[in-house]
């Protein structure tokens, strides 16, 4: 059992009595054992499996330690294990208690806010800054809904951004008209689904109860996460983490909430993992050097348990910054670990283009964690969003990202056209191309307010003869959609061809069959020409029609790639949800891992290399000056970056910057690492 492969501190904590446990687990103490071995012991003492809850920070995390616990007991009774991330978990149970929601990515829900916004007018305020665009203004809600669970929006930027005090009502209108706009449709985003449990919790939900719940990576909980813990009705919590390590604050995450545990548990123990089973004694040493210069929350003084000779951790300097990246890549050829055994972790990603542009001119493959992936490609959003149409009609957000490619409509006025068929339709769109009301101007006029920035929009009407011309359906030009004279030929063909694609898939069952039918359809044909045009289009504004072609057949490849994947599902809800949930932790490419300090957290390589440590880089001076960043965060990257390494590990830095003409001064976490320099 895997109680019987822990040290002594490990079963100590692994074992501990049910109550509030806080285990202080540092880089390579085997916090995932402990979890592991603590989870399998509450089911040994008979707690059933469904009352155990185990949150960690990526659902890959979840799964191996659910795997590690499927060894030594049978699928049935691990399955019952709730495990996963925040997101993930709450999902889940809001499903389960019967809530129906529409889980959206930031980026689509970025593109809601965007036609609210786009219908404000802040030109009749005298204020000395300028307002924030919708992607910022969305930003900034979302630090706001982690970091905040007292203050309203206004008060929380009265103490951080006071300056914009004169946009403070429109702003509020506007994330109030957006809050709507998503409660209408069922829409959540990731903070929705976090507030949603906690208020069902506070409510007094009965179906959700756990004798226990797990946290791991306890140091990046932040302010909303902690409020939805406390939320659940639950006596004992077993929380892993280690305040070194916490990486997050610039997404609000409150390194008080570990620092503050004995505190707010008066029966509160304290365990600490103090045997490091990963790196070398030098690396280990360099890495506390940094971290002892941070005030201490809990005593612990790490041991390294691995034997035998390593080399110390070497300064790379160099005279210029490209010619660092070229240097560090030449030293990798020449490497005798595999490629997938080394990593190049930068505190900026400005750093990995020179390294990737470095390790690519030698031949050497290389990946990104955190590049774009499969699912992040425009087509593959474009197919998803047609699939997602079909089967939730009111999805407007999936409606406005499609109708952007129809020329001449926008985000602004594609929101408008949904809002009218959903009109003519009786709030189903479906209806409104197949039953439509016959309605004179189903476009709503706004109804103007200076002081909240909202003014007239006037729509005129037109003849829908204009469109005889082009052969569309009967049933399809009685549609009062077509009288509004902001629907010109190309748009028109733009929504018959939608038109078209649902009428054709009316009787479709099987996701794979969908997917083909998204591909075949007008509208798809039409974003693969927008999509082709654009990858096809050179600097100076020409068309290299060959790149046009190549682009078409990429586009076309990834589309049948993507049937091909639905193929392994049966029900089209299903295929939907689970590309949502799981294509943000998706990594592709081989090679050498090139990866941000964040994307590092957690994983360990035998050769690492910590690139760009010069004063303002790294310590990133601009960080450290916004809100959230300190020098004390900073030294926690830095250590966080250097305990990634087990066997070898350099840290380099370029004395000048020849593009850009600035000198470097060395980060002072070198001399601090003990690095003597000139």
């Amino acid at each position: 059992m895997p109680l019987s492969r822990l040290n002594q501190e490990q079963y100590a904590a692994a074992t501990a009595p049910l109550g509030h446990n806080l285990v202080i687990a540092s880089a390579g103490t085997g916090k995932t054992s402990t979890i592991v071995a603590r989870i399998a012991h509450l089911l040994q003492e008979g707690i059933k499996p469904e009352e155990v809850l185990l949150l960690t920070f990526t659902n890959k995390a979840a799964n191996e330690m659910i795997e590690r616990v499927a060894r030594f007991f049978d699928k049935n009774t691990v399955g019952r294990i709730e495990a996963g991330t925040f997101h993930a978990v709450s999902h889940k149970l809001l499903k389960k208690i019967g809530k129906k929601i529409i889980l959206k990515q930031p980026k689509e829900l970025k593109i809601l806010l965007k036609t609210i916004h786009a219908k404000r007018r802040f030109d009749h305020i005298d204020a000395a800054v300028k307002p924030y665009q919708s992607s910022y203004l969305y930003d900034l809600f979302s630090l706001y809904q982690n970091s905040e669970v007292e203050l309203s929006f206004s008060e929380w930027l009265a103490k951080n951004e006071s300056e914009h005090s004169a946009y403070f009502d429109i702003y509020e209108d506007i994330l109030e008209e957006f809050g709507e706009g998503k409660r209408a449709f069922s829409y959540v985003d990731f903070n929705d689904l976090l507030i949603l449990l906690r208020d069902e919790l506070r409510n007094g939900v009965n179906e959700l109860f756990f004798k226990e719940i797990l946290i791991d990576e306890y140091q990046d909980t932040n302010t909303l996460q902690g409020s939805l813990i406390k939320a659940f009705t639950c006596k004992s919590v077993f929380c892993v983490g280690d305040y070194d390590q916490s990486i997050y604050a610039f997404n609000g995450a409150n390194i008080k909430i570990i620092g503050t545990f004995k505190e707010r548990y008066s029966d509160a123990n304290i365990f600490t993992l103090d045997k490091n089973y990963r790196s070398s004694q030098m690396i280990l040493s360099l890495a506390n050097r940094v971290i002892e210069k941070n005030p201490r929350l809990y005593p612990k003084e790490l041991k390294v348990t691995r034997d035998g000779m390593f080399e110390a951790p070497k300064l790379l300097t160099y005279n210029e910054l490209f010619e660092q990246y070229q240097a560090i890549a030449g030293k990798i050829s020449h490497s005798n670990n595999a490629h997938s055994e080394i990593a190049v972790i930068f505190r900026n990603n400005s750093s990995a283009d020179g390294i990737e542009a470095s390790l690519r001119e030698l031949g050497i493959k290389c990946k990104r964690k955190g590049s774009s992936s499969f699912f992040d490609s425009r087509e593959v959003k474009a197919i998803l969003d047609l699939v997602s149409l079909f089967v939730n009609p009111k999805d407007m957000m999936a409606f406005i990202h499609i109708f952007e490619y129809a020329k001449g409509v926008g985000a602004a006025f594609s929101k408008e056209l949904f809002d009218a068929l959903l009109e003519i339709g009786s709030r189903d769109i479906k209806k409104a191309f197949f039953e439509p009301k016959d309605i004179e101007n189903p476009f709503k006029k706004r109804v103007k307010n200076s002081q909240l920035g909202l003014f007239d929009d006037l729509h005129e009407m037109g003849s829908v003869s204009r469109f005889y011309p082009l052969g569309f359906d009967e049933v399809f030009l009685s549609n009062p959609i077509l009288k509004n004279s902001r629907i010109n030929e190309e748009s028109a063909k733009f929504i018959y061809g939608f038109y078209k694609f649902l009428k054709d898939s009316r009787t479709v069952k099987l996701p794979s069959s969908l997917v083909e039918h998204v591909i075949n359809s007008y509208v798809f044909e039409e974003i693969v020409n927008f999509l082709a045009k654009k990858r096809g289009t050179l600097k100076d504004g020409s068309i290299d029609n060959k790149l046009v072609d190549e682009a078409k057949e990429r586009i076309m490849r990834k589309a049948w790639l993507l049937r091909d994947l639905a193929k392994n599902y049966n029900d089209i809800f299903g295929f939907l949800n689970a590309l949502t949930l799981g294509s943000s932790e998706m990594s592709e490419g081989e090679g050498i891992n090139l990866l941000s300090i964040h994307a590092s957290k957690g994983l360990e390589f035998k050769e690492v290399y910590i690139v760009d440590l010069m004063d303002g880089r790294f310590p990133n001076r601009k960080l450290m000056s916004m809100g959230g960043g300190s020098l004390e965060e900073e030294r926690r990257l830095f250590y966080v970056a250097a305990t990634r390494a087990k066997d070898r590990l350099f840290l380099s830095f370029a004395k000048y910057d020849k593009i850009k003409k600035v000198e470097y001064a060395a980060s002072q976490f070198l001399s601090e690492a003990g690095f003597a320099l000139n």
